[in-house]
């Protein structure tokens, strides 16, 4: 079969290519590396075609397409407080952009296209677990860009026939996410500081609590959610079903490191979430989605990782 990852050498993307080309699969990689990197593709970037460009470009985004059986759309602009700094750009990327993906797919005749959506389209609402039959109510511009993307996909289905299944990502953290942008993960920052032992920043109280899923649970949702039968139309939950709060994490992560760090907190950022918690259920059923890695161990990977990667320790 033969894939085509938009965003494929993002975190989650180079994740996802690595797994493609270990079952065999052939790859075509759309970035146009603003915030992926190419040494994030290293270990298979012989057995992969590489395509520097934008989704915002329908013409690259079709040349891409030519003969793919699966897009996994993984390329947007992902962070919350910089789609509050800058909503038109947020939108441009993750709304025309998806377009331009599903217009491509659409005309390529793709069996199917599988959406990077976001537990973001939820928005603060109280209820918990968040459960995929809840109105989404989202509060910050990010989160209504992924929302959008999803109505459109399935517009994409009834209008044109073009299979799609919609992925809501809870949190993903692990390997190769990047540390360094004001906007990453707050698990890579978390890590980055102790590493650095320097504090680590928290934005609110630190009780804030979250669905953390490690990046491999969703590599094998993106891979599954392709060919699951009866699957496609639908939106997806893909989380654990546990949640820790940031407090918590930082305890693991003294732990895990051996330091002892004073955390600095400071006001929450607008559009941030209180609390976040996955029901899975439907992806189980439909997906037979079952999250292999959870947090405790995947934290203790990335960390491990993190710190084998870190400038101090990497030769030359």
């Amino acid at each position: 079969m033969r894939y085509l990852v938009t965003g494929g050498a993002g975190f989650i993307g180079s994740n996802t290519v690595d797994e493609l080309v270990r079952r065999g699969h052939g790859v075509v990689v759309l970035d146009d590396l603003s915030s992926g990197k190419e040494d994030n593709l290293a270990e298979v970037r012989s057995k992969i075609t590489f395509m520097k460009g934008s989704i915002t470009d329908i013409e690259v985004v079709q040349k891409a397409m030519v003969q793919a059986d699966y897009v996994i759309h993984l390329a947007a602009r992902t962070s919350v407080p910089r789609s509050v700094k800058d909503p038109v750009d947020t939108n441009r990327i993750n709304v025309d952009g998806t377009l331009n993906v599903l217009v491509a797919a659409r005309d390529n005749k793709v069996k199917r296209v599988v959406f990077a959506a976001s537990s973001s389209a939820y928005g603060d609402t109280p209820t918990l677990p968040k459960s995929e039959d809840m109105q989404p109510v989202p509060i910050s511009p990010y989160g209504v860009t992924k929302y959008v993307g999803e109505l459109y996909a399935q517009t994409f289905g009834r209008c044109y026939g073009l299979e799609n299944v919609c992925l809501r990502y809870f949190n993903i953290f692990g390997p190769r996410q990047d540390p360094d942008s004001p906007y990453s993960g707050v698990l890579s920052r978390f890590s980055a500081a102790f590493l650095d032992s320097t504090p680590p920043v928290v934005f609110g109280d630190g009780e804030q609590t979250r669905d953390f899923t490690y990046v491999e649970n969703a590599v094998q949702a993106n891979i599954v959610a392709c060919e699951a039968p009866s699957a496609s139309g639908r939106t997806f939950n893909i989380g654990t079903g546990h949640a820790v709060s940031l407090n918590r994490v930082l305890e693991m992560l003294q732990k895990a490191s051996g330091k002892t760090l004073e955390a600095k907190y400071e006001p929450s950022r607008e559009g941030d979430i209180r609390d976040s918690l996955a029901d899975i259920r439907l992806a189980k059923e439909f997906l037979g989605y079952e999250p292999a890695v959870l947090f405790e161990e995947g934290l203790e990977r990335t960390y491990a990782w993190y710190q084998a990667n870190h400038p101090k320790n990497v030769a030359g």
